[in-house]
């Protein structure tokens, strides 16, 4: 919708490096030049084969890098960045509890086209931050985090605090 692509644009916390999903190609090149006019220090925005709003785990994702003012545009494929290729119908999942069970499979080890969608975006996001400079190097830090339990520990710390955080706010 509309909005999912002005979200990005809008967000009041003066987000400098983000990766952003659009649901059409025509929307790329259109939103990497809005965000280098944002004032974006990094930022790729993503669309991935068969309409996916992700980098795909299917074929190839074109991704429009917008950086020190100018926008570098680069298809890539889960191949390319040392990754199973997966098809899209091995992504599906299901209600709230059920896609949250399964990213913790993936993230205690649990190996297939999730653990590979979960590589390739969190790759994006750990370039853009600045932690290292391309995908493939960020494909290795996320697995990295992911086989040695980190991914794992850092989740469970955060669905413990936030529940300890819930329980404080209702005993007040």
């Amino acid at each position: 919708t509309l909005f999912n692509l002005l979200g990005p644009l809008a967000n009041p916390a003066g987000v400098r490096r983000q990766v952003v999903g659009v649901p059409a190609l025509q929307f790329v090149p259109v939103l990497a030049r809005t965000l280098v006019e944002l004032g974006a220090e990094r930022a790729f925005v993503v669309h991935g084969h068969g309409g996916l709003d992700e980098i795909s785990t299917a074929g190839p994702t074109l991704i429009a890098e917008a950086r020190n003012g100018s926008v570098r545009e680069m298809h890539v494929t889960p191949e390319e960045l040392g990754v199973a290729p997966a098809p899209i119908e091995a992504l599906r999942c299901g209600d709230a509890q059920r896609n949250a069970e399964l990213l913790l499979a993936v993230l205690r080890g649990e190996k297939g086209g999730r653990r590979s969608a979960v590589l390739l975006n969190s790759a994006a996001a750990i370039a853009v931050s600045g932690v290292c400079e391309t995908l493939r190097e960020g494909v290795r830090l996320a697995e990295q985090a992911i086989d040695s339990g980190a991914a794992a520990a850092r989740v469970e710390w955060f669905v413990q605090a936030t529940r300890e955080r819930k329980a404080a706010g209702a005993a007040s």
